[in-house]
């Protein structure tokens, strides 16, 4: 019943996703963004509880609720994790009304044919039966596009889909993302071939075969306006990949039908330094803004 109420959620209503599922490389950056240097720990696990108190403060703020933001995305070390004695994912649904996803994949490897693919997942159908067992809905897996190359997108895209296949298979709503780097002198380039081959995968699927898409955001507006009115495509989402949250916000304002999906711009300006009403306050202004440029 949950998992209905969900779908209904993210297809129906405004708001946006956040994204909390910075995972090991990435942690570091995002702790010191937030006022915690590396000097303040020693090792992962230091880090890890660091950076999850750093979420269950996001989490738990009266700004945070089902009311403006449709959806949470985490990773696997907060799924394993509890907020006010509940697991993670639950706690979301449960008490704030927020749709949980999870992060998959295991990070990329080197760059080749100008992407950079996922590493291999050989125990992503045991984390996908966490996944289920904790009522999580969906999930999300990233890979990278650096160069407008048709060899390197494709294997890109068809991994992104074969994967998502596997996630469909246990009840799972994938969110799929290519991301383009949004410094690449061929985004345009890229973003024409990418939209070619996810149109592609998306006539593959069963009627019954649902999915979402995380992408960057393009550079010509409603360019993949295909996509969102694509039947096997729930919702369209749109990540911040590096741009600003004044900047990420007006592009995804002129993209209709795409909501965010932020990390950094999402935490910017949030400090471990503030106080509960100054962080709130921040965290607030932050929501809002997101909600705004993503209303339809």
């Amino acid at each position: 019943m949950a998992l209905t109420e969900m779908l209904e959620k993210i297809e129906t209503q405004n708001g946006f996703i956040a994204a909390l599922d910075q995972s090991g490389g990435s942690t570091p950056k995002a702790l010191a963004l937030y006022g915690v240097e590396e000097s303040e720990f020693t090792n992962d696990d230091e880090m890890f509880n660091l950076v999850h108190q750093m979420r269950t403060r996001i989490v738990t703020s009266p700004a945070f609720t089902g009311q403006r933001i449709l959806g949470a995305i985490l990773f696997e070390n907060t799924l394993d994790r509890e907020i006010k004695g509940m697991p993670s994912a639950r706690f979301l649904w449960q008490e704030n009304n927020v749709v949980p996803f999870l992060k998959v994949d295991k990070g990329l490897v080197a760059e080749a044919n100008g992407v950079q693919l996922m590493k291999n997942m050989p125990e992503l159908d045991q984390l996908l039966d966490k996944a289920v067992a904790q009522d999580v809905f969906g999930t999300k897996m990233r890979s990278v596009i650096k160069l407008a190359n048709a060899q390197g997108i494709a294997a890109i895209v068809k991994q992104q889909f074969d994967v998502a296949k596997q996630i469909i298979a246990k009840g799972l709503v994938p969110i799929i993302e290519p991301e383009v780097d949004i410094n690449s002198a061929e985004k345009a380039e890229i973003e024409s071939l990418l939209k070619t081959q996810l149109l592609q995968q998306l006539t593959l699927l069963s009627t019954d075969q649902k999915v979402m898409l995380k992408l960057t955001l393009p550079e010509e507006d409603n360019f993949y306006s295909e996509c969102i009115e694509h039947n096997n495509v729930i919702k369209v989402v749109a990540l911040s990949g590096g741009y600003n949250r004044k900047k990420a916000n007006a592009k995804v304002n002129a993209n209709n039908g795409i909501i965010a999906s932020f990390s950094r711009a999402l935490t910017e300006g949030l400090s471990s330094k503030q106080s509960d009403e100054e962080f709130n306050n921040s965290l607030d202004t932050a929501i809002e803004s997101i909600y705004q440029a993503s209303k339809s």
